[in-house]
């Protein structure tokens, strides 16, 4: 099984992917751990990445989802806001990926992040997530406004 939790910086992703993971037994993997330094500086100093930037992440992301579709399955936390980052994610990966994503607004969102501590990813950044985001027309969409455990009980109902 692969789950793939998507949404904007500060949705919950990390949060909600690790609650699935211990609830399904399977491995929880978080796309940020995968950018290479240059990605996470450009965040760190408050540029947006672009798609060129994106680009071999995503590639590493797809043969990685691919590998672990073959071994225990995964929830992968990974902010996929496009369809074209869905869609090279999925290029690798013959086993039917669960998508979820994580709604909410911004005002709710941008209360969460300021309150975040040691990320590279800054408040400041949240205007152009949304900016970029294409809502997927698939999947499980979820309200974040409720509690961790409210949203992940959603998401299993769901599965």
């Amino acid at each position: 099984m692969i789950i793939v939790v998507l949404g904007v910086s500060g949705s919950g992703k990390s949060t909600i992917s690790k609650g699935l993971s211990q609830a399904l037994n399977i491995p929880y993997y978080d796309a940020d751990d995968f950018h290479p330094i240059s990605n996470i500086n450009k965040m760190s100093s408050g540029q947006p990445l672009n798609d060129k930037d994106r680009e071999p992440w995503l590639e590493e992301l797809a043969q990685n989802l691919s590998r672990w579709a073959g071994e225990n399955g995964a929830v992968l936390a990974c902010s996929a806001l496009k369809e074209k980052y869905r869609n090279l994610l999925i290029t690798n990966c013959k086993d039917k990926i669960t998508w979820v994503y994580l709604k909410g607004d911004y005002e709710l969102i941008k209360l969460r992040m300021e309150s975040r501590k040691d990320h590279f990813m800054s408040s400041q950044m949240l205007t152009s997530q949304f900016e970029a985001l294409e809502v997927p027309k698939y999947g499980i969409h979820v309200d974040i406004s409720g509690s961790p455990e409210a949203i992940i009980t959603s998401i299993l109902e769901r599965i």
